[in-house]
């Protein structure tokens, strides 16, 4: 026998339209798939969706930013955990990049509802890059007290970090490299090897921009 359903002014009520979009889009993909469909497969009304969200690229908006709570929650491991940070950063980096891969060949129909919205709303990407950043932030200071860094502005090194890794986690670039037969896992243990090495001999922003 199914579970009844929460109240529609149940919080959790919210996360059951997020899985009933999600299975939609799977099913039918993001063109096919529309409140009516939605509220049909939790059995309940469109009305009763429009409470919580306002429209349907709300919805979608919606199940991109849980899946990049979810890659954020993953990075957040990496931070936390005891242990080099060099070998921390480059495991994180690896980590974001095989959900990337394992999303583009295992959930293809919500992969390109992703990226789509990536490009669409930049406001997302800024939070979730700004997220990340930090994350990459705190295991660079981390490094640094563990002197195995030396580096003098961490916000710039966590930028540069970001910004040489974007090709390896961005949903545009991955699904390109794997079309392409890229072998983008041992690119990125490179890039992230070579500015470990950076750090580890010393990156000194601050100098340069008084030199500059």
């Amino acid at each position: 026998m199914q579970a009844p359903r929460p109240p529609s002014d149940d919080p959790s009520f919210r996360e059951q339209i997020l899985d009933a979009a999600r299975t939609q889009l799977r099913r039918f993909g993001e063109a096919k798939t529309n409140v009516v469909d939605i509220a049909r497969a939790l059995g309940t009304s469109h009305t009763t969706i429009y409470r919580h969200f306002r429209s349907k690229a709300e919805i979608f908006d919606a199940v991109v930013a849980e899946a990049m709570r979810d890659e954020e929650e993953m990075a957040r491991r990496f931070v936390d955990v005891d242990g080099p940070a060099a070998e921390r950063l480059e495991a994180m980096v690896l980590a974001l990049h095989a959900r990337k891969r394992e999303r583009f060949a295992g959930d293809p129909e919500v992969y390109q509802l992703y990226r789509r919205v990536m490009e669409e709303r930049p406001d997302i990407i800024a939070a979730y890059a700004r997220a990340m950043t930090a994350l990459i932030a705190q295991i660079i200071a981390d490094g640094i007290k563990r002197r195995e860094f030396k580096v003098d502005d961490v916000t710039i090194a966590a930028g540069v970090v970001r910004d040489a890794l974007t090709v390896f986690v961005h949903p545009a670039h991955v699904e390109a490299a794997v079309k392409a037969g890229l072998p983008t896992e041992a690119m990125a243990k490179n890039v992230v090897r070579s500015l470990v090495a950076a750090f580890r001999a010393g990156m000194l922003y601050g100098q340069a921009s008084s030199e500059g």
